[in-house]
């Protein structure tokens, strides 16, 4: 009896010992100031925020989702396999100023951003940041990875990963690879929040 509580007991204090050596990136606390609500027709995408790999972005982000520019947006670009993407507040918004025609071409009214990549690399769940040929012309377009895209590493901004909801994300509107994913009435971002500020 003593010596199984023994052996119990030093087997805990290993597993203790394991989680202190865990890095501390790996099993952080949700951070309600950087996590991104996003309601779609299913369902809720949470987006854990990753300032430490694009503070810039990632503030830029918060400070369009807080002006609630993001909400009634339209995934205008949908490729199976590949990414949704969404975020023209210029001409995306379903509610107001939608334009087909036009629609992932804007941006905000804001001025864009410089790049901030890393080496973080492009897996399901992986939130980066859309831009036109100039590397600094990230604005307020953003896409969600349905699928791992190494060949996006190092090129584009990662600013974020899907934490749950990721099956919601699989169920958005798609359109096809031949007509480069643009969606004829498409599926919208009903309403975005920062965790922090619906508590």
């Amino acid at each position: 009896m003593h010596s199984t509580r023994r052996l119990f007991m030093a087997a805990c204090l290993s597993l203790a010992g394991l989680c202190m050596t865990v890095p501390s990136g790996v099993a952080q606390e949700a951070d309600p100031e950087n996590t991104m609500v996003i309601t779609l027709k299913d369902g809720d995408v949470v987006i854990r925020l990753r300032p430490d790999l694009a503070p810039i972005h990632v503030e830029r982000i918060k400070t369009l989702v807080r002006e609630g520019q993001y909400d009634n947006v339209a995934f205008h670009r949908v490729i199976p396999n590949f990414m949704a993407q969404t975020g023209d507040v210029q001409f995306g918004d379903l509610e107001d100023g939608y334009n087909g025609r036009r629609t992932g071409t804007g941006g905000s009214a804001l001025p864009d951003l410089p790049a901030e990549f890393t080496n973080e690399p492009f897996v399901r769940g992986t939130v980066g940041m859309a831009r036109a040929q100039n590397p600094n012309s990230g604005n307020s377009q953003f896409f969600i990875m349905f699928d791992e895209g190494s060949f996006l590493n190092g090129q584009y901004t990662v600013f974020g990963q899907v934490e749950s909801g990721m099956e919601f994300v699989d169920n958005i509107k798609k359109g096809t690879q031949a007509n480069n994913g643009v969606v004829s009435e498409p599926d919208r971002m009903i309403k975005v929040v920062i965790a922090a500020d619906a508590q």
